[in-house]
C-alpha cells in the first residue's frame, strides 16, 4: 500500500475515536498521542487551556489524527530538534 507509514486506522481500540470524528473513516491513529504536544503554543493545533493548572486540552484538535497533516507534523517535529540542538550547544 502506497503511503502505508503515514497511516493507521484502530476502530478496535476502546477509546476509538478519542476525539470527535470529523475525519470519517479517514481517522489517523498513527499519532496517538500527539508528538507536538511538549511544543506548547507553538504546537499549531486547536487547543485551549482548561482548569485552574492551565492544562493543554486538545479535545477539539483533530491536526495528528488526519493524514494530509504527516507532512506538517514531520516538519514541526525536525523543526523543533533542530532548535533544540542548536540551543544545547
Amino acid at each position: 500500500m502506497k503511503n502505508s507509514h503515514r497511516f493507521f486506522s484502530n476502530p478496535e481500540c476502546k477509546y476509538f475515536p478519542c476525539h470527535t470524528e470529523p475525519c470519517g473513516s479517514d481517522f489517523n491513529c498513527l499519532f496517538c498521542y500527539c508528538p507536538l504536544y511538549s511544543l506548547g503554543e507553538k504546537c499549531g493545533g486547536n487547543f485551549k487551556y482548561s482548569g485552574t493548572r492551565n492544562v493543554k486540552d486538545c479535545i477539539d484538535c483533530h491536526l495528528p489524527h488526519l493524514p494530509e497533516y504527516y507532512d506538517a507534523i514531520v516538519s514541526r517535529l525536525k523543526e523543533a530538534g533542530k532548535n533544540a540542538n542548536q540551543n544545547a550547544i
